[in-house]
């Protein structure tokens, strides 16, 4: 069901890099988190587990290296070598299911197994909308809806990108929709997450790195400089390129006591994903005030369960205080009169090598039902940071 090697988020990408450059020994645990608990039809697992084995064909093609090289001189040639050599092994990846109930888990060398999640998720979501017997829009009514949502931005005067891969409904359609972005979005649609889909259409890839960033580095250098090692370690891979930093792995009042003047100076703006957007604009244009930074020197990449009416909210506050983007997932790529599904994969766990011990690892986000990991680890890390429950 995947077609290339490059159906996945950019940033999953770009932190194989880093981990390939910086941790080459790291293993990591990973597992499928169901949020709304849905249920799987008898066979789920077989179908999965055949569309998972079949991804061990896909390989980067020629043309699909020289995209890199020419879009994402940051990739270096070893990397982009490397890449065109690597294959998905499927042995990596466990599925069961028990009734109803799915079980996804992968585990292996970190720099391996970090690229099994997007497309575990995107295949997950649109196995289980396969197979539902539901009415839903017809593929006409999304791209006219597609089209007046990117319209609706452009008159905005918005910048917006395409980061729904992980919850689409199907590649099928995800085509489409970046198809439509591109033609009616002009200047506004400034690309998409996936790397595939932007070769296809000759736009940009999108992304930095994600929480399980973070989350690796605070299970082997501790919960109170995690924010700090994270983001000097990323500068160090990326020397000033893919300056958007995320801040809510564990809490956006941890990250900002660690995100001194160096670092805001260094990387170019900051991704909200998760919490109220407006306090967290005020709060960021406040840091940036008090370390006598200029706010408009730098952008808030928007990303979380973006739709018009919040991006609106966004503009209205924001406009003329500090620059702003907009990642907008499923609202794009599953918006078909059908109730999307609310998976994620998260990090469970990770080694520093074949020798030492499993760590669990843990997210705090500003919303307490998007916290994962163990509930001790969560107290312990909240005990650390001096957060409230």
């Amino acid at each position: 069901m995947l077609v290339s090697m490059l159906d996945n988020d950019f940033y999953k990408f770009t932190m194989q890099n880093a981990v390939i450059k910086l941790f080459p020994r790291a293993l990591a645990r990973y597992a499928l988190i169901d949020r709304d608990n849905r249920e799987y039809p008898e066979g789920f697992a077989q179908r999965l587990r055949s569309a998972v084995d079949a991804m061990r064909e896909l390989a980067l093609t020629s043309e699909e290296c020289d995209f890199l090289e020419e879009t994402c001189p940051y990739l270096d040639p070893t990397y982009r070598d490397f890449l065109q050599g690597f294959r998905y092994d499927p042995s990596e990846v466990t599925i069961s299911q028990q009734g109803s109930s799915l079980s996804v888990e992968v585990e292996g060398l970190w720099y391996r197994t970090i690229l099994w999640e997007i497309p575990l998720l995107a295949l997950v979501s649109e196995l289980y909308f396969e197979g539902l017997e539901a009415p839903r829009d017809s593929d006409e009514e999304v791209l006219a809806r597609t089209r007046k949502k990117i319209e609706h931005y452009r008159h905005l005067g918005l910048k917006v990108a395409e980061f729904g891969t992980r919850r689409r409904y199907s590649f099928a359609l995800h085509d489409k929709i970046v198809d439509v972005l591109h033609r009616y979005g002009e200047s506004t649609f400034v690309g998409t997450s996936n790397v595939y889909l932007a070769y296809r259409h000759g736009v940009k890839p999108l992304g930095t790195h994600a929480h399980e960033w973070f989350m690796f580095h605070a299970a082997h250098y501790g919960f109170k400089v995690a924010n700090k090692v994270s983001l000097n370690n990323w500068v160090d891979v990326y020397r000033g390129d893919l300056g958007i930093a995320l801040t809510d792995t564990f809490t956006t009042d941890a990250f900002f006591r660690s995100f001194d003047k160096m670092l805001a100076k260094l990387f170019d703006g900051l991704r909200h994903d998760s919490g109220d957007p407006i306090d967290f604009a005020e709060r960021a244009i406040a840091h940036y005030t008090a370390l006598g930074i200029d706010p408009h020197s730098k952008v808030i990449i928007f990303s979380d369960a973006l739709d018009p009416e919040k991006v609106e909210r966004i503009v209205r506050f924001c406009s003329g205080r500090i620059g702003m983007s907009f990642g907008i997932g499923t609202n794009f790529t599953n918006d078909v009169g059908l109730k999307p599904m609310n998976i994620v994969m998260k990090m469970t766990s990770t080694r520093t090598d074949d020798h030492s011990s499993w760590l669990p690892t843990v997210k705090l986000s500003d919303i307490a039902g998007k916290n994962t990991g163990d509930p001790d680890m969560i107290k312990l890390a909240r005990q650390i940071l001096d957060i409230n429950a």
